[in-house]
């Protein structure tokens, strides 16, 4: 019996343990309709939960009704939500699948929470891995989509994977239950549906065990890709490196020397938003000139002098320069850069404020004019850094110091008037300098 069948894979992959709680997605399906009779008849509590998605018209109130009459024969709870999944997936830019798929695991996970319930259960099955694998394999989603469907992702469990849907439907004929049938899994509009009543009937003629040999390779893959996330890990930590939080480094030799080195850039970059054919890009500007960008919907790739650097998009302009105007204050800097606090005060304990750090800079305040000038760092501006007699142009400073061209690109100074009297988080100018004369400091912190 498929009950007999489910517990022992329960039990081997450790989906529930004896008497939780369990929600379940109820559509009112075959698939659903027999897990929830095989959790109940394994003697666990069940809390339905019906998602009406209102896609197909009549057909949807008549699901939602069959769900409802089961339930209270059965004697299970019930909670039913309504969805205008056609606007969400306009506002949110998604699919009308995706779309569906977002608002039921967040409606899921919500009402798990509030029964106490120690998992999620929802019905897919053998034929559904399987499926998976070829779409994505035809999507090209590498390794990780090769695997199948996992028995847990989370709070999500899929007790069903180890039947099929012939398993399925043979439980339900021998139960009497009856259930309700989504037309829409009877066109192929759908690339699932495409795979489920064509693809797959074509390679039956071919190999009438397809569906047990794609399983078994899906089972070895995910072997493969245990050994496979443990050496990408490793070679992760040789080739990145974080410079500043918000701020990756990739270094390009070290990449280079990988065993399998665009796949690694895959693996680092992907995270990120980056698809295939932009990484293939970016692998690609190893041979060419520093300062290209590439940008995915979430991070931009800079490719320096000698590594990539990786960071979050601004998401809108910010401010070329902002004005200091009162002698205190605080400022945030846009994207991630810190609060820039400033206050004038008596000097009290010279040997204090000196001893610092570059985030801290405590200058002559009676050698400042307020309002001071916030800005960028410019071609041409040059300072007297802190101990030096002669000037120094910024660039040639921040060269010698091994700024990347991002850290160029995001470095503030602190100007009166046209003079620089901090490149902040780094250096004074020696002309603003706590010397003997000082009676009032300026102390500048990035916090």
């Amino acid at each position: 019996m498929i009950t007999e069948i489910v517990r022992k894979y329960i039990r081997r992959e450790q989906l529930l343990q004896p008497g939780d709680t369990v929600l379940v997605g109820l559509s009112g399906g075959a698939d659903s309709v027999a897990l929830l009779h095989v959790l109940l008849s394994l003697g666990h509590a069940c809390v339905a939960v019906h998602c009406n998605f209102h896609l197909r018209g009549e057909e949807s109130d008549r699901d939602e009704a069959f769900t409802r009459a089961l339930c209270e024969r059965l004697h299970v709870p019930l909670e039913v939500v309504d969805f205008d999944t056609a606007a969400y997936a306009r506002s949110h830019r998604v699919s009308i699948e995706m779309a569906a798929r977002e608002l039921r695991y967040e409606y899921f996970e919500q009402k798990r929470s509030e029964h106490g319930a120690q998992a999620i259960a929802v019905a897919h099955h053998r034929d559904d891995s399987v499926e998976t694998f070829l779409l994505n394999l035809m999507r090209g989603t590498g390794i990780h989509g090769l695997c199948g469907m996992r028995p847990r992702n989370g709070r999500v469990v899929r007790p069903l994977l180890c039947v099929s849907r012939a398993d399925v439907l043979s439980y339900l004929d021998s139960l009497g239950q009856d259930y309700v049938t989504d037309s829409t899994n009877l066109q192929t509009d759908y690339t699932r549906n495409k795979v489920r009543l064509q693809l797959l009937p074509l390679m039956r003629t071919i190999n009438p065990s397809i569906q047990d040999t794609l399983l078994a390779t899906a089972e070895r893959l995910a072997d493969v890709e245990t050994i496979y996330n443990k050496v990408i890990e490793e070679e992760k930590r040789q080739v990145m490196t974080s410079l500043h939080p918000g701020l990756l480094r990739v270094d390009m030799s070290r990449l280079l020397q990988a065993s399998a080195p665009c796949t690694l850039l895959y693996e680092l970059l992907a995270p990120y938003g980056f698809k295939a054919e932009r990484i293939a890009d970016i692998y690609a500007s190893v041979d060419g000139e520093p300062g290209r960008r590439f940008t995915s919907p979430t991070h931009e790739v800079l490719r320096d002098r000698d590594c990539w650097l990786l960071y979050p998009r601004e998401a809108e302009e910010a401010p070329a320069e902002y004005l200091l105007e009162a002698e205190s204050g605080s400022l945030s800097l846009p994207a991630g850069g810190g609060t820039l606090t400033w206050s004038c005060q008596p000097l009290t304990d010279e040997a204090e404020v000196r001893r610092g750090n570059r985030l801290t800079a405590c200058l002559d305040a009676d050698k400042l004019t307020f309002p001071l000038t916030l800005r960028r760092w410019r071609q041409g501006d040059t300072f007297i850094p802190l101990g030096m007699r002669g000037r120094k142009k910024l660039s040639d400073y921040m060269t010698d110091r091994k700024f990347t061209r991002k850290q160029k690109e995001e470095q503030w100074l602190l100007c009166c008037g046209e003079r620089i009297v901090w490149l902040v988080g780094e250096r004074p100018d020696d002309r603003v300098k706590v010397d003997g004369t000082t009676r009032r400091i300026c102390l500048m912190q990035v916090k």
